[in-house]
């Protein structure tokens, strides 16, 4: 039988986490070439799906689904090299990277530039009690939760269930959060990044209903965007949402620390590793932000400590859905029934 005590037991601490830094930045530099044939080999089949699955709304509205089912993996594949151009990992000129990552913002429903800065925070405070709020999932400690009142647990329950979660949550994020630059309506430029995303999202959907009517957006367009959109917060949380994660108060806080401990080690078939494009290695992604997806192997093959660190497969994740509350004392997250029975025990 599984037992949840077993997750992320290993942790690669025979080095210093600042130390691995240095170690790993050597693999920093991105090939031009392999990050070309990258997008070409995710753009490419997902402008195929979309044009497949266009073609067989006159055949069939089962396979026009099946086929944007599919291209939903390839979507996803986008958002990540999106991801990789946020940090600029993908080409060696920030430039570059940063005009691909404001087109595909486009696919991906996500404004780059207001999502890039948002990622940053997330980078320099995952793991920091005293800097939630931007770029994370809300998470209280056992003593914050117990502190509130009957009508405000009640709504942090319904904000971690899992069907809030993973069901209306993407859907929300992406359709609608997206729309504007919350966190950051302070400054122009972000409002420019998202109006403009908006516009072009907008235009496209157009462009789309005006050729082919509404079905294209209802058979092809929503669901691979929602079914994207849906893997892509699975990952995100399932990356620091474990029972061993790192958090720790502002003062204690390190930086490094909370990247390498902080983040899992995300155990994925080829398949699935392939269309994430390596985002389960997240512990070494937190540690070197600057390393392209496709080294991120290279790290694992040449680091045993860190290819056994922070292991987690996907029967093991599907428990982190249960956990909700960070436990200062025994430093675990735990669920809702455990910090309850500890705090009869205590």
């Amino acid at each position: 039988m599984f037992d949840p005590s077993t997750l992320v037991q290993q942790q690669p601490d025979s080095r210093v986490a600042r130390e691995w830094v240095k170690i790993l930045s050597k693999y920093r530099e991105p090939n031009p070439l392999r990050s070309s044939f990258e997008l070409f080999v995710t753009v490419g089949p997902f402008v195929v799906l979309w044009v497949l699955a266009w073609w067989s709304l006159s055949v069939s509205y089962w396979l026009t689904l099946s086929l944007s089912i599919c291209n939903a993996g390839f979507l996803l594949r986008l958002f990540a090299i999106q991801h990789d151009c946020g940090h600029g990992a993908f080409f060696n000129s920030r430039t570059a990277s940063d005009w691909l990552g404001r087109v595909l913002g486009v696919l991906t429903l996500t404004p780059y530039d207001v999502w890039r800065r948002t990622h940053s925070i997330h980078h320099s405070s995952a793991g920091n009690l005293g800097r939630r709020g931007i770029g994370d999932i809300h998470t209280l400690t056992v003593s914050e939760y117990r502190d509130l009142t009957p009508f405000n647990r009640l709504i942090y329950r319904l904000y971690r269930h899992p069907i809030t979660l993973f069901c209306l949550g993407p859907g929300y994020i992406f359709f609608l959060q997206n729309r504007l630059p919350l966190g950051l309506t302070g400054k122009a430029r972000y409002w420019v990044s998202a109006m403009l995303t908006n516009a072009a999202i907008i235009a496209a959907l157009a462009i789309i209903s005006y050729f082919g009517g509404l079905m294209p957006i209802l058979l092809i367009f929503l669901p691979s965007t929602l079914l994207a959109a849906t893997a892509g917060v699975w990952l995100f949380y399932v990356q620091h949402q474990f029972e061993t994660t790192h958090w720790e108060s502002e003062e204690d806080w390190q930086l490094h620390d909370a990247a390498l401990h902080g983040s899992s080690h995300y155990v994925l078939p080829l398949w699935l590793q392939w269309l994430s494009a390596n985002i389960g290695i997240h512990h070494v992604h937190h540690v070197h932000s600057r390393i392209p997806f496709y080294r991120l192997p290279e790290v694992l093959r040449d680091h045993a400590e860190l290819a056994d660190g922070n292991r987690m497969t996907i029967r093991e994740s599907l428990h982190n859905a249960r956990l909700h509350l960070w436990d200062e004392k025994t430093k675990r997250l735990l669920s809702f029934a455990q910090a309850k029975a500890r705090q009869y025990n205590a």
